[in-house]
């Protein structure tokens, strides 16, 4: 062996002989696909939605403990840069929200078939963009 990490590859079956064990697949050996790309944005809103959660508890913090501290960070969130971070909080939850659905639907064993699956991929999308549209414009009609 010149490597180290090649004695990772090495393994004994049952009856004791020496194997070479496979090398697990990687994104490099996959063809991208939209449920692929689902599930990793899913993970990825998850993330988001928890930075979100800390920003809105630091809203509520500053709420609770003075006019300053509130004007403070609503004056953060009321830049261009914050309120990108609004609308892609908004998106992340009604994504998140989408795929939960979606994600319903097939724990009690339906939409499991390739065109229903990738029609409730597009749902999803279609869905998370006509719900964060709807929200912005009814959370901009209330100011």
């Amino acid at each position: 062996m010149t490597d180290v990490r090649e004695a990772l590859f090495i393994a004994r079956t049952t009856d004791g002989r020496t194997v070479r064990r496979p090398l697990s697949p990687h994104l490099q050996v996959y063809k991208p696909q939209m449920t692929m790309a689902l599930s990793i944005m899913h993970r990825i809103t998850g993330v988001a939605l928890a930075v979100g959660a800390l920003i809105l508890v630091s809203w509520l913090v500053a709420a609770a403990s003075s006019d300053r501290a509130f004007d403070t960070v609503s004056m953060l969130l009321h830049t261009w840069i914050g309120k990108l971070a609004l609308l892609g909080w908004t998106a992340s939850l009604w994504f998140h929200f989408s795929t939960g659905i979606r994600h319903l639907f097939w724990d009690v064993g339906h939409g499991f078939e390739m065109p229903q699956v990738h029609a409730s991929a597009r749902f999803v999308l279609v869905a998370t963009a006509v719900l964060t549209l709807a929200t912005w414009f009814v959370g901009l009609m209330a100011l």
